[in-house]
């Protein structure tokens, strides 16, 4: 019986730890759009100074436009797979109530 309870007691940390893994990566990606947003949005900033090109304003409003589109989709992203994690967290199974004990 304690060989059981010591096996399960494994299984919940390797579960519990890959899911903070998770986690970490779910947030890491969010911050990889959030980072690509604002190199798009510096890059609308900065079109009309650095660069001498007709219909300059068109590039820059289509730069903020895609640093938008990025920055909803990075949000989007993260809040899918925070509530995919979420759900996977319940099956991690009954293990959790005898690892308390």
């Amino acid at each position: 019986m304690d060989v059981n309870k010591t096996i399960n007691k494994d299984l919940i940390l390797r579960e519990k730890l890959a899911l903070q893994r998770t986690t970490l990566a779910n947030q890491s990606t969010f911050l990889s759009f959030l980072r690509t947003s604002m190199y798009f949005l510096v890059a609308g900033l900065s079109v009309r100074n650095l660069l001498q090109v007709e219909n300059s304003l068109i590039l820059e409003i289509a730069f903020f436009i895609i640093s938008f589109l990025i920055f909803v989709f990075g949000i989007y992203n993260f809040i899918k797979h925070k509530k995919s994690i979420v759900d996977n967290a319940k099956h991690i199974g009954a293990y959790q109530m005898e690892y308390y004990q």
